[in-house]
């Protein structure tokens, strides 16, 4: 990679912002269309394509797109390490000329040896989980390399890119000390979020005021440098923190939980389209920090919640677009099949996008991000509760309100690959972010573990 780039550069080169994405007009029909059951619809059939690394049929995708896996489980990274299990959030975190550097999570909660990564040294000795950086040649399409980026955490579920070219990971837990197995302990308390550069090694240090709870994803207001962070948890809180030094986390903050006014609980039975007006509350003790050991601390969320926060269930996904804050629960709603969530900064507003009415239209989405053409690529982490199991599918939201399917899991092997046998069509997909000039979609399968570049004619799918 070549040298370190400005903030100033990383901002106007990579993350400039990704189209318009507005509420109103068609989506306020979407709610409509898919009410009384009907299905989701397709705007191009979805064909077996092979994959051009292991001419493996993995993936379900329109005619005329194709996809390049990388960095599966279990396969030599270019440190000498063994790429860690569990693939899901990701983001493109900097460019330099034709090559794209992406930072991956993994999502790994057991006890034991962390990898190593570049010089820095792990969090927590006895945990497993951390952040993977990888390479990828837009010239010449194709994966140059991969290596540790930090270790020791726990649960690394989803997280953010920043304007300045750093991805911000989120432990999805809140274990510490006294957790663990019967062969050890955690040796440090979870619940952080912390920052891993794309330049430089990561300090493993965690941004404490961020709040220690059941993090899950971020996302960067490019004016204000406020950081809006989602809750994974049956009763979710909203959040920002308002940093001391926008662009300086690491220099602290305050933590604040949304009150959506006149809506106390939002977790189901609202119309596409509704709006409310928001304020914010400070968070007193967002480390969870206790002076008496011997009574129970207030958690984050029931801090908020005394002070006016309103309630979300299970907030997962979100990402910044046209000056919006993107977010979804993914078992929000009458059917707890899935909510998408618009956040205004400008306005102080919350709008309801979209709400599924059926899971078979939607089910549970997680991950999301804003195509360069304003529209919303939504990963499913699907349950159907008893029902006839589909593939986990990735989904477009398009600006004129159409939810259609883009991409099936299609994973079946034989030990083909690292020895992986079984079918993981159920598996879910995680981690999609684009190339800053919107060619390349990248996403992971959560099991077994993997990596893909796709890309093919998007202007016809009108996301």
């Amino acid at each position: 990679m070549a040298g370190s780039k400005s903030r100033r550069e990383f901002l106007s080169d990579t993350f400039s912002v990704f189209g318009a994405f507005a509420v109103g007009g068609a989506f306020s029909t979407l709610g409509a269309r898919t009410a009384l059951g009907e299905t989701v619809k397709q705007s191009q059939p979805l064909i077996p394509v092979a994959d051009e690394t292991t001419g493996l049929p993995l993936l379900k995708l329109p005619e005329g797109f194709r996809y390049i896996s990388y960095g599966w489980t279990g396969d030599e990274m270019n440190d000498g390490q063994i790429t860690p299990p569990m693939h899901d959030g990701m983001g493109v975190v900097s460019k330099s000329d034709d090559l794209l550097m992406l930072t991956r999570n993994h999502e790994v909660s057991t006890v034991g040896k962390p990898f190593q990564f570049k010089d820095g040294n792990p969090y927590d000795n006895h945990a497993t989980g951390g952040c993977t950086q990888l390479i990828f040649d837009t010239k010449l399409d194709r994966w140059i390399e991969s290596f540790g980026a930090i270790s020791g955490t726990v649960r690394n579920c989803a997280g953010g890119v920043t304007p300045w070219g750093s991805w911000l990971t989120c432990e999805e837990t809140v274990v510490d000390q006294k957790d663990g197995n019967d062969l050890a302990k955690y040796g440090q308390t979870h619940g952080w979020v912390f920052e891993v550069p794309s330049q430089g090694t990561a300090s493993a240090e965690p941004i404490k005021e961020m709040g220690r709870f059941v993090h899950e994803a971020v996302a960067i207001d490019r004016k204000s440098g406020y950081v809006y962070l989602t809750e994974d948890a049956g009763d979710a809180g909203f959040y920002r923190f308002r940093p001391n030094q926008p662009g300086k986390l690491a220099a602290g903050g305050t933590l604040e939980i949304a009150e959506v006014i006149g809506q106390p609980n939002l977790q189901g039975g609202f119309h596409d389209g509704s709006s409310f007006p928001v304020r914010w509350h400070r968070i007193a003790n967002p480390t969870l920090e206790s002076r008496d050991p011997s009574q129970p601390v207030e958690t984050v969320y029931e801090q908020g919640r005394k002070l006016g926060g309103s309630t979300f269930s299970r907030l997962e996904g979100c990402w910044y677009g046209n000056g919006l804050i993107y977010f979804d629960a993914t078992d929000g709603g009458a059917a707890k099949a899935g909510q998408i969530w618009q956040y205004d900064p400008n306005l102080e507003t919350v709008s309801l996008l979209y709400e599924s009415r059926n899971k078979r239209t939607l089910n549970m989405p997680d991950n999301l991000c804003v195509s360069p053409q304003g529209g919303l690529i939504l990963c499913e982490d699907n349950d159907y509760a008893g029902e006839a199991p589909l593939p986990q599918r990735m989904l477009t939201l398009t600006k004129d309100g159409r939810l259609n399917t883009f991409a099936e899991n299609n994973i079946v092997l034989e030990g083909e690959i690292n020895g992986f046998k079984g079918s993981y069509v159920d598996k879910e997909w995680a981690g999609s972010t684009f190339s800053p000039d919107g060619k390349w979609l990248f996403a992971n399968i959560q099991t077994p573990g993997i990596t893909f570049a796709i890309t093919g004619p998007w202007d016809d799918l009108l996301i």
